[in-house]
């Protein structure tokens, strides 16, 4: 399986606190069978001020003592991008990094507020059409507006976003309403990924088997192949290749 949404890189966001937590959760994703991970940690402004530059060495730091940890999950990194107007200036000097690159379009994880869909969020992903970026909406189905109103992911979905659910969202643990949005979702084949969020050992881990199993008993395991393997590759394979 393919995790395209972790927190792991320690110390920069509110993910892994350090190097120890960060190495602990990439056994536990060994150990659920998790090849790859994608380390998304938020671009949050004015919160979480991430430079493109600082998580790759970030990373190139954490790749080396995982090699010695005996670690074999291959390792990438992009970002989780909070919505905010703000991000124009830095679209435009190239300085946020993409989850992927697909016959010349550029894929941006693009989160919304927790609490609500913000004014204006129509014309800014349209706005980053224009600008060949294709967005992955990361976790829709734990929006407070969207709970309340689902009509947003059509709305979203005629936009050209994509979506990926949470894992331990699909298990219940954001509640009886994300739970069902996921299935409704999944029903109507508006997925295109599942992925951890993971954060923490204790608060969430990076296990993704528990979901697809839930996935295949829903779906079919065929379907479930795809979201946990094949589209989560499609879309990041030229990372883990650079």
């Amino acid at each position: 399986m393919i995790d395209i949404h972790s927190h792991i890189l320690p110390g920069i966001d509110d993910g892994a606190k350090d190097l120890d937590e960060a190495l602990a959760l990439l056994k536990i994703a060994q150990s659920d069978g998790i090849t790859h991970m994608v380390a998304t940690p938020h671009i949050h402004l004015g919160r979480f001020n991430n430079a493109s530059s600082h998580i790759y060495d970030d990373l190139a730091n954490l790749k080396t003592h995982a090699i010695n940890a005996g670690i074999t999950i291959k390792l990438a990194v992009a970002a989780e991008v909070r919505l905010d107007v703000e991000l124009m200036a830095l679209i435009m000097a190239n300085k946020l990094p993409f989850i992927g690159h697909i016959e010349g379009v550029n894929y941006l994880l693009l989160e919304l507020p927790h609490s609500h869909v913000p004014q204006g969020y129509d014309k800014f992903i349209s706005w980053l059409a224009k600008q060949n970026i294709k967005v992955i909406i990361p976790h829709p189905e734990r929006n407070r507006d969207i709970q309340e109103k689902p009509f947003y992911i059509e709305h979203l979905k005629q936009l050209g976003c994509e979506f990926q659910l949470t894992a331990s969202s699909l298990e219940g643990h954001w509640g009886d309403k994300a739970k069902q949005i996921c299935e409704d979702m999944l029903k109507a084949d508006l997925v295109r990924y599942v992925a951890t969020d993971a954060h923490s050992v204790k608060r969430r881990p990076p296990i993704l088997s528990n979901a697809k199993q839930i996935v295949s008993d829903l779906i079919g395991s065929e379907k479930a192949t795809k979201l946990f393997l094949t589209n989560p590759w499609h879309l990041t394979e030229s990372l883990f290749s650079d």
